[in-house]
């Protein structure tokens, strides 16, 4: 079956270099110029991947990405930005976005994260249940893991909970499920007094 990619960008320059990657890549592509035709594309092409800008008039990436969401919980979507700052990365996963991209855009990059994204999203797709197992919701435990993907250092649950944010035994709870699948790694810091505090690192 042939792969789709939305590509939302409102430059036209940038949009036509996009294509040209993806289908050098042999992946079908749709563009959109704006966040909310972005997202009225979403809703009739289903596409496997959303490559989309941060930038654009008529529903900026953010608003766009929120939207998708409420549509599928679980299409990769790649932002496109020149901005580094960690509170925007904190900011667009909280929402459901699964990858950055910055620009310019290189090519051998943009095809690795989104042959990368593409996999993760087939082996995470269970199309019949939103819930792994009794009590553990996709979407929340994907959150969870794409949180965990993009810190640098090993995360505590209070850490967790407030990017997020989900309550703190939820988080928790979570954790432990992952650490049981064998998907999560626990690590004690100890103090100068008191118990130890734990943080959580994909393995």
């Amino acid at each position: 079956m042939s792969t789709t990619i939305l590509i939302v960008d409102d430059n036209e320059d940038i949009r036509f270099t996009l294509t040209e990657i993806c289908r050098s890549a042999d992946w079908d592509v749709i563009g959109g110029s704006t966040g909310k035709e972005g997202a009225e594309l979403f809703g009739k092409i289903k596409p496997d991947l959303v490559l989309l800008d941060y930038h654009m008039p008529d529903w900026d990436g953010l608003k766009a990405t929120k939207e998708l969401r409420k549509n599928d919980e679980n299409a990769p979507i790649i932002i496109l930005t020149v901005d580094e700052r960690q509170e925007i990365a904190d900011t667009f996963l909280q929402a459901g976005a699964t990858d950055f991209a910055l620009k310019p855009i290189k090519a051998p990059d943009l095809i690795s994260r989104i042959r990368i994204n593409l996999k993760i999203a087939k082996l995470t797709a269970d199309k019949e249940s939103v819930f792994v197992e009794k009590g553990i919701r996709r979407a929340t435990l994907n959150s969870i893991k794409n949180h965990l993907v993009h810190q640098d250092s090993p995360s505590s649950i209070n850490e967790i909970q407030r990017a997020l944010p989900i309550a703190y035994q939820t988080v928790h709870r979570y954790l432990y499920y992952l650490e049981n699948q064998g998907e999560v790694e626990i690590i004690s810091q100890y103090g100068k007094q008191g118990r130890p505090t734990n943080t959580y690192k994909l393995v």
